[in-house]
């Protein structure tokens, strides 16, 4: 049966009340459903480390590249009109580097959660948006992907030297005084300037890996070209 019609069909039903005998009245055997789901998964999220896990995969592409937070950034612009941003500059990139390394940790954590997925799981990414099984690969796997790639980031940038150019700068900041200083200090509930790059560098490292699983998944969806395998056809054709 065509998928479309598999939709439709699915559309009024609640998937709390789903049984595995209903996908297949509807055109899917329970295997194919979950089978289909894994694949299009796995495919979206090799496609997606091996892309940023590629040397300037990150570093390389203006939709994920991380930069430094937006408090250093300022500082970063004004040394780099006299000559001086080298330091903040190696910084950028190593964070970037850090985040390239992570990806074969993430993928393999990527291909561990897809093993998971249930026949009820499997029919709600059938039917969802372009990017639904992202959105449940996220959910899934986000905290445990942030606990996997901060301390890899922190080590790298503690090993380049990297934290180094940045105790000027921290130090500069808890010396700073008046209002502008007050309100600097109370954004960085605390954590140093090191931490506060940590953090949001972690957080860029998993948005720029979930916009390429997501885009992956689209082109699937959308594009018979990139189902390349027999499962996917079924599924998603």
């Amino acid at each position: 049966m065509h998928r479309r019609t598999l939709l439709l069909a699915l559309a009024g039903l609640g998937l709390s009340a789903m049984p595995a005998a209903r996908a297949a009245q509807w055109g899917l055997s329970e295997s194919q459903a979950s089978d289909g789901v894994r694949a299009a998964l796995r495919q979206a999220a090799r496609l997606a480390t091996n892309q940023l896990g590629q040397r300037d995969g990150f570093w390389g592409d203006p939709q994920v590249r991380i930069p430094l937070p937006s408090q250093i950034r300022s500082a970063q612009s004004m040394l780099r009109r006299v000559g001086m941003s080298q330091q903040l500059d190696d910084l950028e990139l190593s964070i970037n580097r850090a985040a390239e390394a992570a990806m074969p940790a993430v993928q393999t954590i990527f291909l561990n959660a897809v093993q998971s997925i249930t026949l009820q799981d499997a029919l709600g990414i059938v039917r969802g948006g372009d990017r639904s099984a992202t959105e449940y690969l996220q959910n899934r796997t986000s905290d445990q992907l942030y606990a996997l790639v901060r301390p890899r980031m922190a080590q790298t940038l503690e090993s380049s030297g990297a934290y180094r150019a940045l105790r000027p700068i921290d130090q500069r900041i808890n010396n700073q005084g008046g209002f502008l200083g007050g309100l600097i200090r109370s954004r960085s509930s605390g954590r140093s300037l090191s931490e506060q790059v940590t953090d949001d560098a972690t957080r860029r490292t998993l948005n720029g890996v979930f916009h390429y699983v997501g885009e992956e998944e689209a082109a699937i969806r959308r594009n018979p070209v990139n189902r390349t395998t027999d499962i996917l056809r079924r599924v998603f054709g």
